[in-house]
């Protein structure tokens, strides 16, 4: 059973973070003085099993710093998660367990090791590369200092975005036509006859989405650019110049170029060649975009050019007036109760599974629950996950999927099985109506399910290579593969029902849907190229590279009008939470994605035979074997961006 949350505290995470370090000190001990008489027990396995205990300690202690109600607890997860990391990434800078590490890679037993051995042998030696082992004792502790200051940084920046609260108090004329659900929810504003707008997703996108009053979309669209911007924009122009000190320290012209010799792209040049590839066509089909916006902008007679705060009005007008995809009567289809219910029912007969809700979670928060996965032939139990689905204060958010236990080969020889959770901010019930997701809401959530099943079906006998620990530019190609699901009209007939009457969705509405599924693909497709671009090139441009030029010139390629006076790096957490440099990775994922999804719509989408084959080759394995490897065994060829181009409508463009 997972750990019992509920006597989570201040004190506890202390408590597990210190028992934790303590164990896995003592197991590093046990690697390091192996060094006599190496063996991969006694200095590989000792290793292994250190980063399996801190992986556990971060899941009982520092996650909470991401979701607890209590603000001592959450303060003690930061600083536990603090802790945590550095002890992590110190491993490289131990110049004991790199002589052990050494001494083991030159016995006949290292020679001799399986795939799996060999790979977590190299990737060791990579990292005590990358940590200065092979560099003069001064630059090694230098680079020790500035990786531990990164930390530092990293978690401050993220503790910063999520305590963050803003919003814009709107009266009855702001929210006319949004549906009375959505007004229902919003909190009081301070004068009467107002209401409160937060930067929350659930409070955000249906205002701009459906709020006739541009000038309060735009001024709701610029607070949440320049959320936290005073406190995090010298976070990370500090992060940035203590980046490109290393990289000058490793001898790499940039830290683009350090840390992409870690993933699929290996290089800056490859994604650039990467963008080249795609973005004539996504130039095209976005300058299409943008034409039919000034239209439908011009008609309602606004004459100015426009801007990102525009794209999700028109994209939402567009749908209805040109599709007929009325996005409130398609909510009232998707109850959040029957969504999980149809993903749960489609992965399981695709990849053999089954699911069972446990009946006392022991979880963080009432609202939380706790399932158990089992595979359905033998009735293997084969993981746990927590479901965390509703927005609250001071809690991470976005949507994200995190490991709180990773699968591993234990030292009694058993398998440590896998715990993770769905940490999410969907629409939450009110006033008697269950929660009703928006479309985009269930494409989330089949996403970070995705994720989930990555960490839960894991066969990895490494930690190291289990949770989600495969290169960073594929991590998220099994969740983009699970977004297809949600626009099969025969997978959508499984679920999507009325939450009153048990209706299923007209069949017409979802033609509806499908026909305009690639509305603005190419301007979406351009807004992500600007986040890839400017965080590449941010990370090339020198230890004090112009910010807002940088994110002003990466902008041009969306066509769109800037807004100006913010700062949009100052919340993009993905820049201080393991994505620096390494942004493209999700339309180079969504590529991928594609690409094998391009099998299953080959030989059936819910066929279990492909998905067999699926769970064997990406999922089980993770990151013991490379992106390359595993994208090979189910496709049997190397990536190709033709069925991205495809399916966003863009190879017509």
């Amino acid at each position: 059973m997972p750990y019992d949350y509920r006597r989570a505290s201040a004190a506890s995470i202390e408590r597990e973070t210190d028992e934790a370090l303590r164990e896995a000190d003592e197991l590093i001990h046990k690697a390091a003085r192996s060094v006599a008489e190496p063996s991969f027990e006694a200095t590989l396995r000792s290793i292994d099993l250190a980063w399996a205990r801190v992986a556990e300690a971060y899941g009982r202690g520092a996650f909470l710093g991401q979701v607890s109600t209590d603000t001592e607890a959450r303060e003690a997860g930061h600083a536990a998660d603090e802790r945590l990391t550095k002890w992590r990434v110190g491993l490289a800078f131990r110049r004991d367990l790199y002589d052990a590490v050494t001494a083991f890679a030159a016995t006949p037993e290292a020679a001799a090791l399986d795939d799996e051995g060999r790979r977590l042998l190299a990737f060791w030696q990579r990292d005590f590369r990358r940590g200065g082992q092979e560099l003069a004792p001064e630059r090694r502790d230098e680079l020790a200092a500035l990786r531990r200051r990164l930390v530092e940084l990293e978690v401050a920046f993220q503790r910063n975005v999520n305590e963050w609260d803003d919003g814009i108090e709107v009266g009855a004329a702001q929210l006319e036509g949004l549906p009375p659900s959505y007004i229902d929810r919003l909190a009081p504003g301070s004068r009467e006859g107002t209401w409160r707008v937060s930067l929350d997703t659930p409070d955000l996108v249906p205002f701009l989405e459906q709020s006739p009053d541009r000038r309060a979309r735009r001024e709701l669209y610029e607070r949440y650019w320049s959320r936290a911007v005073a406190q995090n924009r010298p976070l990370l122009e500090e992060a940035v110049r203590l980046r490109d000190r290393m990289a000058s320290i490793h001898g790499e012209p940039s830290w683009a170029h350090h840390a992409l010799a870690v993933k699929m792209a290996a290089h800056p040049d490859r994604v650039r060649a990467f963008y080249d590839e795609i973005l004539p066509a996504v130039s095209r089909a976005a300058q299409r975009d943008i034409r039919a916006m000034e239209t439908l902008l011009h008609d309602e007679g606004e004459d100015d050019a426009p801007g990102i705060w525009d794209w999700r009005y028109c994209d939402f007008r567009q749908r209805r007036d040109l599709y007929g995809v009325d996005a409130a009567l398609v909510s009232e289809h998707l109850p959040l109760e029957w969504v999980l219910d149809g993903l749960f029912a489609i992965t399981a007969e695709v990849f053999g599974l089954r699911y069972r809700r446990v009946e006392e979670p022991r979880a963080w928060h009432p609202g939380v629950e706790l399932y158990e996965i089992r595979d359905a032939a033998s009735d293997t139990l084969l993981a746990h996950f927590y479901t965390d689905l509703f927005p609250r204060a001071d809690k991470y958010g976005h949507a994200a999927a995190f490991p709180l236990v990773v699968g591993h080969r234990r030292a009694d020889g058993g398998y440590e099985r896998p715990v993770s959770a769905i940490v999410a901010n969907l629409t939450p019930p009110g006033d008697g109506r269950p929660s009703l997701l928006r479309h985009e809401e269930v494409e989330t959530l089949f996403h970070e399910f995705g994720h989930i099943l990555h960490m839960s079906l894991t066969q990895a006998a490494s930690a190291r290579f289990s949770g989600a620990d495969t290169e960073w530019d594929f991590v998220e190609a099994p969740s983009q593969i699970m977004e297809h699901w949600t626009w099969e009209p025969d997978v959508l007939s499984r679920f999507a029902r009325h939450h009153r009457t048990g209706e299923p969705i007209p069949a017409e509405l979802v033609a509806h849907m499908v026909a305009a599924q690639n509305l603005n693909a190419g301007l979406k497709a351009a807004i992500q190229v600007f986040y890839g671009t400017t965080d590449l090139d941010l990370h090339a441009g020198g230890p004090d590279p112009r910010l807002d030029d940088i994110m002003r010139a990466a902008f041009a390629v969306t066509g769109l009008a800037y807004p100006d006076g913010t700062f949009m790096l100052s919340s993009f957490g993905h820049l201080m939470g393991g994505y620096d440099a390494g942004y493209y990775g999700y339309l180079w994922a969504e590529a991928l994605g594609d690409d094998m999804w391009d099998r299953f719509e080959r030989e059936g989408i819910l066929s279990p035979a492909v998905g067999a084959a699926y769970r064997h080759a990406i999922l089980e394995p993770n990151g013991s074997r490379s992106g390359d490897d595993m994208f090979a065994a189910f496709v049997g060829r190397p990536p190709s961006t033709r069925a991205w181009l495809r399916y966003k409508g863009l190879d017509a463009a």
